[in-house]
């Protein structure tokens, strides 16, 4: 594995599950894998679970690892070709990218979109402006349009806690929020339950809130919450404002938050959220203080899920 920015990165999902799995196991029989390499972890916006758990991953390894948060300690970069730096920016990233990759083995980047220009957002300029010139191995710890390390987490809770001889029915619901919030999230487990390709697939969300197609094809889209519901195994709860009328809330339905009563409908649903969650606006307390709630694996399992991208990178650079 070169970079680790989306599910194409990796050519055997259930491989890599099973990877981290073993992690989770025996966290440290790879503890010489990482000796005498350096990761560097860059913050752009701000991280608690990403930021820790690959931290961890990377010393599970016998990496050492340096965090750095650019949008608080560092100059503020310029990202695109050919700019008259005349205003608030200081740094250019093509001055910026080789030094950290001589700096570093593996170099990990985090990053939001503006929610202002889709164009810019979505051509992933950022992440693809350090590929282009650091010169080593980029993992994305969130980017514009994708959040791979935690999609990657999602389908290893999901396959630790259901044993049942089928495909499970999965579904991926919208949930109201104070604010505009990214499409990352919801792209991102879009991405990877397809190319998983294990699951009854469901995505359900007010109209006029469509994900980009090329995430979503693959899943059934479904306007009527209580009808998507019916029969679930796993209910992902996740707000995202709209693709099409870009970084708009279009609509803030409050009953669209998932309460017991929703999961009445479900077969018994294990309860999914990538946090950190808005306690009774997106899910109400009594579905995340319950046995329903899976949130807290997911967290745990980001570890495991950051070891084994790792992992398969040291091997493919050592």
């Amino acid at each position: 594995m070169k970079n680790f920015i989306s599910a194409r990165d990796i050519s055997n999902i259930e491989a890599m599950v099973q990877k981290a799995i073993g992690y989770k196991a025996d966290p440290f029989k790879d503890k010489a894998l990482g000796i005498n390499k350096r990761i560097g972890l860059l913050f752009l916006n701000p991280s608690m679970r990403t930021r820790l758990s690959t931290q961890i991953a990377a010393n599970n390894l016998g990496m050492d690892a340096i965090v750095f948060n650019i949008d608080k300690d560092g100059w503020k970069l310029e990202f695109e070709e050919g700019a008259i730096m005349s205003g608030n920016t200081i740094e250019h990233v093509k001055d910026a990218a080789p030094i950290l990759g001589s700096y570093f083995d593996i170099l990990c980047i985090r990053t939001f979109p503006s929610l202002v220009n889709k164009h810019e957002d979505y051509s992933e300029l950022f992440i693809n402006q350090f590929i282009k010139y650091a010169g080593i191995p980029i993992v994305s710890l969130e980017s514009a349009t994708l959040h791979p390390l935690q999609s990657f987490t999602d389908i290893i809770t999901i396959e630790e806690t259901f044993k049942e001889l089928r495909k499970p029915k999965i579904v991926l619901t919208w949930a109201p929020h104070i604010k505009p919030i990214p499409q990352c999230v919801g792209n991102s487990f879009a991405e990877w339950i397809n190319a998983w390709g294990k699951a009854d697939f469901v995505i359900t969300h007010p109209e006029d809130y469509e994900l980009d197609t090329k995430f979503t094809d693959g899943a059934t889209i479904e306007y009527d919450q209580e009808k998507a519901l019916e029969g679930a195994d796993f209910v992902y709860v996740k707000n995202w404002s709209s693709y099409a009328d870009y970084g708009k809330v279009l609509c803030n339905d409050s009953s669209w938050m998932l309460t017991t009563e929703h999961l009445a409908k479900t077969n018994n649903a294990r309860v999914m959220h990538c946090l950190p969650v808005r306690r009774n606006v997106e899910l109400s307390d009594e579905v995340l203080d319950s046995a329903s709630s899976i949130v807290n694996l997911q967290a745990t399992n980001r570890v495991w899920a950051a070891q084994a991208v790792l992992a398969e990178i040291l091997h493919s650079v050592n």
